[in-house]
């Protein structure tokens, strides 16, 4: 893989991985999603990886597939690559790091689903998302078909799926998709900022919140309830709720350590 498909960058505890084919729009290769899910899993060991925060280099954050290179595949080589990218969707939602979207210019294709795979969504003001799928004959993959009828409905999303017409920020914005708009200018430093709050709270809670939640647009209230009262047990037992009740009584911002 060329050195420049994926960059990384580890500061105040806070791991970006941005996406590098600027050239092409940061459409997806092979090798670019591989990268992608090593780092990712990598991460979900590494002590000092508290927040990750994918990004895309140059004029927008991703195009999705490579348009230039449709039609060449055979269907096992599409088969073979969908596998790659349902990793990579597979170890974001799975980590137990909180993972940050930051979008500016377009986020089209599967390039939308996976920030759709990511636990939150910041975006510039004037990008744009489209699931443009439809406009190749093609249907959504990388969790399109999941995550978004969970976030909207399913009568909107087929909208969505069906027009593969560009969406603006701020419409999913006032649906819920998209946590947080930024002038575009902006946009770096805001989401660093949110990522570095996240990176000094308590990473142990944020993995378990992580869990519950996702786990809740499937589950009971029931198994819910249950699953939040065996959690509840283990979290007395953290350094984090014991530095969190200590800075509480001592009337001082707590210093959470991950653990």
């Amino acid at each position: 893989m060329s050195v420049e498909d994926l960059q990384t960058n580890l500061e105040q505890s806070v791991l970006t991985l941005t996406l590098h084919r600027p050239d092409q729009l940061n459409a997806f290769s092979g090798e670019m999603i591989e990268e992608l899910t090593k780092s990712v899993k990598e991460a979900e060991t590494n002590e000092d990886v508290r927040v990750i925060v994918i990004t895309g280099a140059g004029r927008s954050f991703s195009a999705g597939g490579d348009v230039k290179t449709m039609g060449e595949s055979e269907p096992q080589d599409i088969y073979a690559h969908i596998g790659r990218l349902n990793d990579c969707i597979s170890a974001i939602k799975n980590s137990p790091k909180p993972v940050i979207a930051a979008v500016h210019g377009f986020a089209a294709g599967a390039g939308f689903n996976l920030a759709l795979a990511c636990d939150l969504i910041v975006a510039a003001e004037d990008s744009k998302f489209a699931l443009s799928f439809s406009k190749v004959g093609l249907i959504s993959d990388g969790g399109g078909s999941y995550f978004l009828p969970r976030l909207i409905g399913p009568h909107l999303a087929k909208q969505f799926f069906f027009s593969g017409q560009s969406i603006p920020a701020k419409r999913l914005y006032e649906l819920g998709v998209v946590n947080e708009l930024y002038p575009a200018n902006e946009l770096q430093d805001k989401t660093m900022a949110m990522a570095v709050d996240l990176a000094n709270g308590p990473s142990v809670a944020y993995g378990m919140m992580k869990k519950l939640v996702d786990h809740a647009m499937t589950a009971s209230l029931d198994e819910i309830l249950e699953q939040e009262r065996i959690t509840q047990t283990m979290m007395v037992t953290t350094e984090d709720h014991k530095e969190g009740v200590a800075a509480f009584k001592e009337k001082r911002a707590p210093q959470f350590k991950g653990k």
